[in-house]
């Protein structure tokens, strides 16, 4: 290992032997700069900066100006971040390795060894978004769902196969081991990495193809999740480039109050976070009322970081991070090397507020959060547990875009429906203890045990149509909960383990039974879900549910046996036992009771006992699979995996991109335009354009599984674009009663007729026609999903103009080589007058393109009238310019890696 040019190379003890790393402070002597006064998180990504320095992606002045980070300065410099390894979940990380065959299949064609396409830093996929809750109140749930998982997926799991024998540093956690970020926190992270050729220390960091990998901040990993074009280029040797962030110290005083949760903390937090507009900054935390959490309730707020808004909630390590090491069963190398290793660089131990040098400090007193849930459309939307019924009545005749516009007499409507079960609006479906976010943490897993023991002992039960489940992050939870007797209490009240798995999270809760949907749609029922989820996006959990809450498991278990959100849980007795009424109050748990069980969660033995199955006993359905062998893939016919066309036509010359002028707009939206809206992730319809393809093509209704599971076809994922069933695109009309048409249909210019989305799409390509999609704030909030924008791209769409856009789609939109333009001042789809007749040009790229310029926006309407509109050009750093002048960031990485010499396997 080279010194850098700064001679930072110097050694720290560990044990009875020197180690080598870079050394910070060494950095701060050499420049005489004061980098304590950097944020933590700044620090961490300074220390990559400085390791990888190279004179060419990575130079001298990359690391002078990260040295030199101001609280307040101008962001218009860009850090060249290279990461220690890249996680991948199933959904993304699919179509992920459908792209690195379809490179390798690429550079055979062209006659080049197509392992010159080799990820550089280790890869792990983690198999946890496929399994349904199609089996739940059952006890033999957990294998009838798997059973039904690997039916569906096995062709997916076969290309996974090949994946593994095909490159070197690609691994998989197999199905039925947990969530990804939750088996990254228990297993995969390890805090330090050594490299052993050059016997160098160096910190744990990465990107992972998840918006949640920010879980990981927790532990003091610097990480946050990115699309799977972006992560592609990261695991293929590319720094990860982004703009030099502000960050925003959050002071935590205090201490929560007895019966508070974790997750009523991070449902505060993100609404005032959310409130504060912390999009596109790094948060980090500090303060005494910080050092006092637990490492598992600093996980559950990480990992919420993207509905708050930001690129990280970074916590830095400490003690509470070497007992949670210890805990979950680290070796005690591993724990001494990264006390050692973050004592030497100075950047152990939680600081005080006013140690450090934010853009911003923000202060939460820790004893002024309240019992909460959030809901019913967006998780920032925080609700006082005593207003829950309140508030749900004011929005079911709300006519704004919280709200459910119903005739507000219609509220206490009784309906029945075939097979004899009364349904009312409010009334619960879905109840699911599900997700990383919370089962990772047993304070809050050991209380809804504690909470249904109580519950089953007073007499208490749960209305039989609710589709109860808990789906745990990791098989240790399972363990724990058996080991303090609380699992039988938790499966009597329908709690069983059906999965170990993202499910109904992410929209895969399974169906409702068909006498309830079509009663559900028939009479317009406001029905809900609650979970213990970090998303509630509207048809994210189940089409048919409109109000959908995000609550803590006690919570979900509390709300699941009061049956309706209809009812005051803080003035109204659950319902009634064998003695009487019994009240929240009754059941729930105190402190004491939680604390004396946490003992069981911590067991490092279990732990080890737990993953070390991965390798040594991954499942008798998983060893049955069989995939293709070989170095390039062969594409066999399949519903699930074909060869992505971003390389149709590749040459190791760029082309020139394409003007845009007497553009159509394909569609109009609102804000907070969801990734999900936008690529749903869940059921396909029959009706829907990609439902008719599946039929057409030999595939029934029953083997449709999600569109999620099927983001390795391209031909399925196209035509899922702005499926949404809740989607609504202003262009249409309103209906009679004012409201607008949810379903992803437009109107093709000029004619008005009214088709899908993906039909209009495929007209206007056929006819030569670029496409553009206007919207407005918070464009592609949500999941890391870069199928939004590669299926936009496969639409035609040219450009997206949008009041403002979330972090990572903004990003991905430009790894495809789709402009991203953002309107300036006041201006927008209202303040213009576009209604969708107009045509468009984009003017001001001709003569070159530099980050963040103005463009102009013109507008031609039907009446011959003209108007120019600046908007700010959202590609943010010359290296995305570089990537849209490729053609977007897949073939910039090929032609880098097809060009260069030396690469593995020649």
């Amino acid at each position: 290992m080279p010194n850098t040019p700064f001679n930072t190379l110097q050694t720290f003890q560990l044990g009875d032997k020197l180690a080598r790393f870079h050394s910070l402070p060494q950095l701060a002597r050499t420049l005489d700069v004061d980098l304590q006064r950097l944020p933590v998180s700044i620090r961490i990504v300074l220390e990559s900066v400085l390791r990888n320095c190279d004179g060419k992606k990575i130079t001298e002045k990359h690391v002078r100006e990260l040295a030199g980070w101001k609280p307040n300065a101008k962001r218009d410099t860009e850090i060249p971040f290279v990461v220690s390894r890249v996680v991948l979940q199933d959904f993304t990380g699919v179509p992920l390795l459908a792209d690195l065959a379809a490179m390798r299949s690429t550079a055979q064609r062209m006659n080049i060894d197509p392992q010159r396409i080799e990820p550089l830093v280790p890869v792990d996929l983690v198999v946890d978004h496929s399994v349904m809750i199609d089996h739940y109140s059952e006890d033999d749930a957990l294998d009838l769902n798997m059973q039904l998982e690997f039916k569906r997926n096995r062709e997916r799991y076969e290309f996974m196969k090949w994946g593994m024998q095909a490159f070197k540093t690609f691994g998989v956690v197999p199905p039925g081991f947990g969530i990804i970020h939750q088996v990254n926190l228990e297993h995969l992270a390890r805090g330090v990495h050594h490299d052993a050729k050059n016997d160098l220390y160096y910190p744990d960091t990465l990107v992972g193809t998840d918006s949640h990998t920010t879980m990981i901040n927790g532990i003091g990993v610097v990480g946050w999740g990115v699309g799977g074009i972006e992560a592609e280029a990261a695991m293929l040797g590319q720094p990860v480039y982004l703009l030099t962030p502000d960050v925003v110290g959050v002071e935590l005083k205090g201490k929560l109050r007895p019966g508070v949760t974790a997750t009523d903390l991070v449902l505060t937090l993100t609404e005032l976070l959310r409130r504060n507009k912390v999009v596109g900054k790094f948060v980090e935390f500090c303060g005494e009322g910080t050092a006092s959490l637990s490492v598992t309730d600093r996980a559950t707020i990480g990992n919420m970081a993207p509905e708050y808004g930001a690129t990280m909630g970074f916590f830095p390590v400490d003690e509470r991070t070497l007992e949670y090491f210890r805990g979950t069963g680290r070796s005690d190398k591993e724990i001494a090397a990264l006390s050692a290793y973050f004592r030497a660089q100075q950047m152990f131990g939680v600081p005080a507020a006013d140690d450090i040098d934010y853009s911003q400090l923000l202060t939460l007193d820790l004893s002024t959060v309240t019992p909460s849930v959030a809901g019913p459309k967006r998780p920032q939307d925080r609700i006082d547990l005593d207003r829950v019924k309140q508030t749900f009545s004011a929005l079911f005749s709300d006519s704004s875009t919280a709200g459910f516009n119903l005739p507000a007499e219609r509220l206490h409507d009784v309906y029945t429906t075939q097979d004899g079960v009364e349904v009312r609006h409010g009334d619960i479906m879905i109840a699911a203890i599900t997700s990383c976010t919370n089962t990772s943490n047993p304070s809050v897993l050991l209380a809804a045990g504690l909470l249904a023991k109580k519950a089953v002992e007073a007499g208490l039960s749960v209305p039989a149509h609710i589709k109860t489940s808990l789906a745990p992050g990791s098989r240790v939870v399972t363990h724990y909960l058996e080991k303090t007797g609380l699992l039988p209490y938790l499966k009597q009240l329908g709690f069983n383990v059906a999965a170990y798995g993202c499910t109904s999270c992410i929209g895969n809760a399974g169906d409702l039974s068909p006498e309830l949907n079509r009663t559900i749609r028939e009479n317009q029922l406001v029905c809900a879900a609650v979970l213990s989820g970090n998303r509630n996006f509207e048809a994210r959990i189940h089409p048919n549910i409109k109000a959908n809450f995000l609550a803590s498991p006690p919570l979900v278990v509390a709300y699941a046996l009061a049956g309706t959100v209809m009812k005051d849980l803080m003035t109204e007795p659950i319902g009634r036992g064998k003695d009487g009424d019994v009240w929240l109050g009754d059941l729930w748990p105190s402190d004491e009771e939680v604390h004396a069980l946490l003992k069981h969660a911590m067991d490092p033995e279990a732990f080890r006992r737990n993953y070390a199955q991965i390798a040594s006993n991954p499942g008798e359905l998983w060893k049955g699979i069989q995939g293709v062998e070989g170095a390039t893939y062969t594409w066999p016919a399949s519903t699930y995996i074909a060869e992505p066309p971003f390389f149709q036509g590749f040459s190791m010359q760029p082309g020139t991109p394409s003007a845009v002028r007497g553009a159509r707009a394909l569609a109009i939206f609102g804000d907070s335009v969801t990734t999900d809206h936008i690529s749903p992730a869940g059921t396909i319809m029959e009706d829907s354009p990609a439902g008719q393809w599946l039929l057409a093509h030999g595939v029934m209704k029953p083997d449709f599984n999600s569109y999620g599971s099927r983001r390795g076809n391209h031909e399925v994922m196209m035509r899922g674009t702005f499926a949404n069933v809740r989607i609504k695109n202003l262009m249409l009309p309103p209906l009679p009663d004012g409201s607008r048409f949810e379903g992803g249909q437009t109107l093709l210019q000029p004619s008005g007729e009214r088709l899908s989305i993906f039909d209009a799409a495929m007209k206007y390509v056929a006819e030569g026609t670029p496409t553009m999609i206007f919207a407005g704030e918070e464009y592609g909030t949500g999941s890391s999903r870069d199928w939004a924008a590669k299926g936009t791209q496969l639409l035609g769409v040219k450009a997206v103009v949008a009041r403002s856009f979330e972090r990572i789609h903004r990003s991905n939109l430009v790894g495809m080589g789709v402009l991203p333009l953002q309107f300036k001042g006041s201006d927008s789809v209202e303040f213009l007058g576009i209604t969708g007749t107009e045509t468009f040009d984009v003017e001001g790229l001709e003569a070159g393109i530099q980050p963040q310029q103005d463009v102009t926006l013109v507008i031609r309407r039907p009446d011959g009238s003209v108007q120019r509109v600046p908007v700010l050009l959202r590609i943010d750093t010359a290296m995305e310019v570089d990537y849209y002048l490729h053609g977007g960031i897949l073939p910039y990485v090929l032609r880098e890696l097809l060009s260069s010499p030396g690469q593995a396997g020649d």
